[in-house]
C-alpha cells in the first residue's frame, strides 16, 4: 500500500505541478487521444486496463456492434479468469440499436442496466484494482469509430480506494444504476415493438452506392467520378503508356474496385473494340454490368462470349478464357481485332489457355488484374507484364484508404478432444463430434455479426468435414449448404444466390471460394482449417470485405487449434514477411498496423498457440528463403540486392545474412553465377554485415558511408556528419566505433572470422581510411565494392527503427554483444556477463524470465515483475549484502551508474532480449535471503525490487509474464 501510495503522489507531482520531475509515470494523468503518428488510440489503453483489472464498470450513452466487438476476445478471457463489469448504457435519442441489445446480453460475465435518465450522455470507463482505481473520461462512447479513429478527447487518472473523486464517480453511477432496468430478453422485445425501424436509421452506417449508375446513358455515365485510389491508379497506369509500355500490372487488394479501375481506364483510352478476359462465368455478367454503368452506350456494345451467348461483334466483348481459349473461338479473331485487353485475377495467366491467348492477341494494351501476384508455381506474372507495375495497393493500405467494409478479426481457441487441441492430423469423426459442433456455435454466436441477418462463409479443409458439418448445423436449426469442387458451376451459383437472397445461413465450403466470387452480404467469416498459406488465408478472409448497406463491418472468426503453421496468421493479417521471429512475435502482439476501425483479437490461448508455432518452426530453411529470393527476382526482373528485401517488404536482411553470414554466401546457395570474391574480401563482408547491418548504431554506418564515398574522412567532419544525424558524439563512442573497425573489441574468434586485420584505421592526422586491402579491393573488384554500398544502404534503413541519440531503444531486441558493444565498452565481455555485469559506469542485466524446467536451483532466480513499473530481482547465488557487486549496484544513482535491463520471455527466443529501459533499487526492499545450489544446500542471495524508469508496455508485459506449457 505503501509502495503504490509513494508511486501515485509522484505520479500526481509529475502530472500537475513538474512534468520534469524524476520518479515513476506508472499513474500519471494522461490525455488518451486516437493518435496514428504513436499508433495509440482509445481502443489500446481500455484494453490494457481490461487486462490487469479485478472489475470494471462502464458508463456510456451510446454502443455500436463495432464498438461492442472490439472488447469481445478481451472479454472473453476475463470471463474464463472470472472477472466481471456492469455497463451502463441508455436509449438517448434510440440511438442503440436493438441489434446491440442483443449482443450484449452474450456477455456472461458483464451486467448490462438501461437508464431513462432524460440527456444521458455520460463517457466513463472505470478499473477496479483492489487498492486503487483507474478511469477514463471524456468524449469516447462506445462505438468503433470513437474508440480508434474519432478526434476525441478523454483524461486516464488514477485515484487510491480513498480519493474523493473516484469514490464521486462511483456514487453517481451506483445512484443511476440502482434505478435503471436489468437487459433481458423481454426488455429487447418490448423495445423492438415500440419503437419503430426508422428512429434508429440514422445512427446506422450507410455507404454510400452508386445508385445512378443503373443508368446506360453516356451523359449520365461520365458524371460517374473515380474515387481517390483510381484516380492515382489511373494516373500510373497513364504514366506507364506515356513511357511507351504496352502492358502494365495493376495489384489491387479485393474489394477495392479493380473492375470499376478497368472501366474508368478504358473511358479514358477510348479502344475502338475492348476484350475482358475472366476465369469464372458466375462473375462475367457483374463486369459487364459495371462497365455499363461507367462506360454507358447502347446495350449491344456489352456482348458476351460464354455458353450460348456468342456476341462476337460486340464493341465491348466480355469472356470466359475456357471459352477464348477453344482453338475455333480464338481464330474467328483477326489478332488485332481488340485494342484493349483486360485479363481478371491474371495471376493464374501462366497456364497454358491464357498463355495460348496472350501469344495470339496483338492489344495496343494489355491490363492485368490481380489481388494476389505471387504464385506458388515458378510462373513470373511481373515478367508476363515486361515488369511494369502501373499501381499497387494492398489490404493495409486499402483499409487505411477507407475502401473496404472494416473486419474485426477473431482467433479463437478451437476443440479440446479428450484433452488435445484439434490438429491437422485429427481424423473427420472427431471434427464433427457433437461437442466441436456446439463449441463452434458457441463462438460463432457469441462474436456475432453486423446487420440483421447473418450471411456467411465457412472455409473447412476436407470434403467430408464440410458435407457432415453441414448437416451438424441443420439439425441444429442453421440454414446451410456444402460446397465443393464436386459441385457444378451452376449449382455454386444457385448456392450463392440463394445466401444473397436470405435463404441461407452458411455455405460450406473448401477452398473453391477463394476467389473469383464476389457476394457483398457477406457479413461472417468462419475459419475451419489450418493455415498453410497466406495468401489463401488473406483471400478467404477478403471474401467479406466488399462494402454494403446491409453491414457496417464483417466478423472474421479463425479456430485455432494446435496447428504446426500457426505462425502464418500474424505474418498474413501484418503482411510481414521477414521471416523474423521477433518481428512476427511483435505482429502478434501489438496490431496496430490495421488502420481504421478494424480490429484483429486473439484469445489467450489461441494467441499461446501462435507463439508456441513460432518458436518451433524454423522460418529460415532454404526452400523458404529460396521462394522468397526468387519471388523478389521475379518481381524486380534482376538478381535483388539487399536493400531490395526491405524496399519489397520480402524476408529481413539481418535474417540471411545471419544463416550465411554474407549475402554473397547466400547468392551462392542461389546459383547465381558470380565473380569470386577473395577469401579477404568475403571476411570483410561477414564483418559488415554480422555487425554494421543490423543498424543498431549509427556511427558504423556513417563512417562506412563517408569512407565508400571520399577515401578518407577526417574526425572532425566524421563528428559533424554525427551530429547532423543526432547521434550521440563524445570520445567514448569514437573510441568504441574505432576498435570495432580495427577489430580490437571482438573475441579472438570472430577475429579469424572477420580477417585479423583491422578494417579501418585512422592515422596520426586524425584521417579514417580503409586499410590497404579493402581499398584494393574496391578498385579492382566491382561486386565487392557494390555489395559493400549494399549493406550500408540497407543498414541506414533498418536504423530507422532505432533511436540515434541513446545506446538502446525501447522494446528492440537485443544480444549481450550488442550490449557490449553498444554501452561502449573496450572488449566484447558477452561469453563472460551472464546475468549482470558493472563496468565502465554501466550494468547491463539480463533476465530469461521462464527458465527451463531442467534448471539448476542455483540459476533458478525468482525475477519477476510485481507490476509494469517495479521488477523483483535476484543477484547471483552466494553474494551478501557485504558483496562489493551488490552493493555497487545498491548505490548505483549514487556512483552515477545506469542499470539497463533486458529480458527475454525464455530461451526459445533465442540470444536477444527484449530492452526494457533504466531502472534503480528501491533500497527499502533490498534483502538477503537463502536458496538451493545444485546439492540441495543453501547459499545467500540478495533481492531487491527495481524502480522501472518507463513503465513497461502492457501487451509486452502481459507477453512475458505467461507462460506457455
Amino acid at each position: 500500500m505503501e509502495q503504490f501510495t509513494n508511486a501515485l503522489q509522484t505520479s500526481l507531482h509529475k502530472s500537475f505541478i513538474d512534468r520534469t520531475a524524476f520518479g515513476t509515470e506508472r499513474y500519471k494523468a494522461q490525455m488518451i487521444l486516437n493518435d496514428e503518428r504513436s499508433n495509440r488510440d482509445v481502443l489500446s489503453v481500455i484494453l490494457e486496463e481490461l487486462t490487469y483489472c479485478q472489475s470494471f464498470i462502464f458508463s456510456v450513452a451510446f454502443i455500436t456492434e463495432s464498438g461492442l466487438a472490439t472488447l469481445k476476445s478481451a472479454l472473453h478471457d476475463l470471463n474464463r479468469r472470472g472477472i466481471s463489469g456492469k455497463i451502463l448504457t441508455s436509449t438517448f435519442l434510440h440511438f442503440n440499436q436493438p441489434k446491440v441489445f442483443k449482443e450484449l446480453l452474450k456477455l456472461t460475465n458483464v451486467e448490462v442496466r438501461l437508464t431513462d435518465v432524460e440527456g444521458f450522455h455520460s463517457k466513463g470507463y472505470i478499473f477496479d484494482y483492489g487498492e486503487y482505481s483507474s478511469f477514463i473520461v471524456g468524449s469516447s462512447n462506445l462505438t468503433a469509430q470513437a474508440l480508434k479513429v474519432n478526434y476525441e478527447w478523454n483524461i486516464h487518472l488514477t485515484s487510491h480506494e480513498n480519493g474523493a473523486i473516484i469514490n464521486h464517480f462511483y456514487d453517481q453511477f451506483s445512484r443511476v444504476w440502482d434505478e435503471a432496468s436489468v437487459l433481458t430478453d423481454d426488455w429487447i422485445k418490448s423495445y423492438e415493438m415500440i419503437h419503430s425501424p426508422d428512429e434508429w436509421d440514422h445512427a446506422k452506417n450507410i455507404f454510400e452506392l452508386p445508385n445512378h449508375y443503373e443508368t446506360n446513358a453516356v451523359k449520365e455515365a461520365l458524371e460517374i467520378h473515380p474515387n481517390k485510389m483510381q484516380t492515382v491508379a489511373l494516373e500510373q497506369i497513364q504514366a506507364v503508356r506515356d513511357e511507351g509500355n504496352n502492358k502494365g500490372l495493376v495489384v489491387s487488394a479485393t474489394g477495392t474496385g479493380k473492375t470499376y479501375l478497368s472501366a474508368f481506364d478504358v473511358r479514358r483510352y477510348r479502344p475502338k473494340r475492348m476484350l475482358f478476359i475472366v476465369h469464372r462465368e458466375q462473375i462475367l455478367l457483374q463486369a459487364r454490368a459495371d462497365f455499363k454503368r461507367v462506360l454507358g452506350g447502347i446495350p449491344t456494345d456489352f456482348g458476351l462470349l460464354s455458353g450460348s451467348s456468342k456476341d462476337l461483334d460486340a464493341k465491348y466483348l466480355f469472356t470466359t478464357i475456357q471459352t477464348l481459349s477453344r482453338e475455333d473461338v480464338l481464330h474467328s479473331f483477326n489478332p488485332d481485332d481488340f485494342e484493349y485487353i483486360l485479363i481478371d485475377e491474371v495471376h493464374k495467366a501462366g497456364a497454358p489457355s491464357y498463355l495460348k491467348v496472350i501469344e495470339y492477341f496483338e492489344p495496343k494494351f494489355l491490363l492485368g488484374m490481380t489481388a494476389t501476384p505471387e504464385r506458388t508455381d515458378d510462373f513470373n506474372i511481373y515478367e508476363l507484364f515486361d515488369y511494369n507495375i502501373a499501381y499497387e495497393i494492398r489490404l493495409q493500405e486499402a483499409l487505411e484508404e477507407d475502401m473496404l467494409c472494416p473486419f474485426h478479426y477473431f482467433g479463437v481457441t478451437d476443440f479440446e478432444y479428450e484433452g488435445e487441441l484439434i490438429d491437422e492430423y485429427t481424423l473427420i469423426p472427431q471434427l464433427v463430434t457433437e461437442e466441436r459442433v456446439q463449441h463452434i456455435i458457441d463462438k460463432i454466436n457469441y462474436y456475432g455479426y453486423a446487420g440483421e441477418r447473418l450471411t456467411g462463409l465457412i472455409f473447412c479443409s476436407r470434403k467430408e468435414e464440410a458435407e457432415k458439418l453441414s448437416d451438424a448445423f441443420n439439425e441444429r436449426g442453421f440454414r446451410t449448404l456444402a460446397l465443393t469442387g464436386d459441385d457444378k458451376q451452376e449449382e455454386r451459383l444457385e448456392a450463392i444466390e440463394q445466401l444473397e437472397n436470405g435463404l441461407l445461413d452458411y455455405i460450406i465450403t473448401v477452398d473453391i471460394f477463394n476467389e473469383g466470387v464476389d457476394i457483398p452480404r457477406v457479413n461472417q467469416v468462419v475459419m475451419l482449417r489450418q493455415t498453410q498459406s497466406s495468401i489463401i488465408f488473406i483471400q478467404q478472409l477478403g471474401r467479406g470485405l466488399r462494402k454494403h448497406e446491409s453491414k457496417d463491418f464483417v466478423t472474421i472468426i479463425d479456430f485455432i487449434g494446435n496447428y504446426k503453421n500457426n505462425y502464418l496468421i500474424p505474418i498474413a493479417l501484418s503482411g510481414d514477411h521477414s521471416q523474423n521471429k521477433d518481428n512476427i512475435r511483435r505482429r502478434t502482439l501489438e496490431t496496430d498496423y490495421i488502420k481504421g476501425v478494424s480490429t484483429i483479437n486473439f484469445e489467450q490461448i489461441a494467441k499461446e498457440k501462435i507463439f508456441e508455432s513460432i518458436n518451433t518452426n524454423n522460418l529460415t530453411t532454404l526452400k523458404i528463403l529460396r521462394d522468397a529470393y526468387n519471388a523478389l527476382k521475379n518481381r524486380i526482373g534482376r538478381m535483388p540486392l539487399l536493400e531490395d528485401f526491405i524496399v519489397h517488404h520480402s524476408v529481413d536482411p539481418l535474417v540471411i545474412v545471419q544463416k550465411y553470414n554474407n549475402y554473397y554466401s547466400f547468392l551462392l546457395k542461389m546459383k547465381e553465377d558470380l565473380p569470386l570474391l577473395r577469401d579477404a574480401e568475403q571476411q570483410a563482408l561477414n564483418m559488415f554485415s554480422l555487425e554494421v547491418l543490423n543498424g543498431k548504431r549509427m556511427h558504423e554506418i556513417v563512417l562506412l558511408d563517408q569512407l565508400l564515398k571520399n577515401k578518407k574522412i577526417h574526425l572532425s567532419h566524421y563528428k559533424k556528419c554525427l551530429q547532423q544525424m543526432n547521434c550521440i558524439v563524445d570520445d567514448n563512442v569514437l573510441n568504441s566505433v574505432q576498435r570495432i573497425f580495427d577489430l580490437r573489441f571482438f573475441t579472438e574468434a570472430n577475429r579469424k572470422k572477420y580477417g585479423n586485420e583491422p578494417i579501418i584505421v585512422k592515422n596520426e592526422q586524425n584521417e579514417f581510411h580503409f586499410s590497404e586491402h579493402i581499398q584494393e579491393s574496391l578498385r579492382t573488384n566491382a561486386l565487392f565494392k557494390e555489395m559493400m554500398e549494399d549493406i550500408v544502404r540497407t543498414a541506414m534503413r533498418r536504423s530507422e527503427r532505432y533511436l540515434p541519440n541513446k545506446p538502446f531503444t525501447l522494446y528492440k531486441k537485443y544480444t549481450r554483444k550488442d550490449a557490449c558493444r553498444l554501452l561502449n565498452w573496450q572488449d566484447d565481455e558477452s561469453s563472460t556477463l551472464y546475468g549482470y555485469k558493472t563496468k565502465y559506469q554501466t550494468c547491463p542485466v539480463f533476465v530469461t524470465y521462464h527458465k527451463d524446467d531442467d534448471i539448476s536451483p542455483s540459476v533458478d532466480y525468482g525475477d519477476e515483475f510485481l507490476s509494469p513499473d517495479v521488477f523483483k530481482w535476484y543477484t547471483r547465488g552466494n553474494r551478501t549484502l557485504k558483496s562489493k557487486e551488490v552493493q555497487t549496484i545498491i548505490q548505483a544513482r549514487e556512483n552515477d551508474i545506469d542499470l539497463h535491463l533486458f529480458v527475454k520471455k525464455d530461451d526459445d527466443e533465442g540470444t536477444g532480449f527484449y530492452y526494457l529501459g533504466e531502472m534503480e533499487p528501491i533500497k527499502k526492499t533490498v534483502e538477503e535471503t537463502i536458496m538451493k545450489d545444485k546439492n540441495n544446500k543453501d547459499i545467500p542471495v540478495v533481492t531487491m525490487h527495481m524502480d522501472m524508469y518507463e513503465p513497461l508496455n502492457s501487451k509486452l508485459h502481459h507477453y512475458l509474464l505467461e507462460k506457455i506449457v
